[in-house]
């Protein structure tokens, strides 16, 4: 499974690229808002660190402007994947920029119709969010898992990029789902390493290394 960061904050992708822990980023106008940059500039950058898809995303509402909004952001760099709602007009813009070569992003799924209707649109990654659902009593990972069931089922080749992952369960879960991606908030990626086993194991060797006297360096 491919690890996509969800932030636009230079540092915090830095720090997990130079790990090797992320395989491309997602920004949306909200994390672009607690950057506080300017989306142009700050894209440009990303695009620039990481090798992977980095999906900026329209602010348009019909078809025509997120076309015209959907080229001039494929232009910043080629790993620009084009982030578009989950709307009829969202489906004609996917068709149209999908059939110039571009990659898009078709985001703010909540059923499986709607991914259905993104892959024949010729979606390059369709974004259903977990947590959300989760929000309403309903369950997020039942959503991928039908998903996946019909990309499956009639060899869809538009990606599962599971979204709004909240919890380090919620990544499990994906995994084993068989979700082709995940983004996630850099805080949840770097919780997956934590155990309090790993803790208690660590300060058990620590004591007794200490003991021992003895030193490495």
């Amino acid at each position: 499974m491919k690890f996509f960061v969800d932030t636009a904050e230079i540092a915090a992708i830095a720090e997990l690229n130079d790990l090797g822990m992320v395989d491309g980023v997602t920004t949306n106008p909200s994390l672009i808002l607690k950057s506080g940059r300017n989306i142009l500039e700050v894209t440009k950058e990303i695009a620039e660190l990481v090798d992977g898809p980095v999906s900026a995303e329209v602010v348009a509402l019909e078809a025509d402007a997120m076309i015209a909004e959907g080229r001039k952001l494929a232009a910043i760099a080629p790993n620009i994947a084009v982030k578009l709602p989950l709307t009829w007009d969202g489906l004609k813009a996917c068709k149209v920029l999908s059939g110039e070569g571009f990659m898009v992003n078709v985001t703010l799924c909540f059923s499986a119709n709607q991914a259905l209707l993104a892959a024949k649109a010729g979606a390059t990654f369709i974004s259903p969010f977990i947590g959300r659902l989760d929000d309403i009593n309903l369950d997020g990972m039942d959503l991928i898992e039908d998903i996946r069931t019909i990309y499956d089922n009639y060899g869809f080749e538009t990606e599962i990029l599971a979204a709004s992952i909240r919890t380090v369960n919620h990544v499990l879960d994906c995994a084993r789902i068989g979700a082709d991606v995940m983004t996630a908030p850099p805080e949840v990626i770097k919780k997956l390493a934590s155990h309090p086993l790993t803790d208690k194991g660590l300060e058990t060797f620590m004591a007794d290394w200490k003991k021992t006297g003895q030193k490495i360096l």
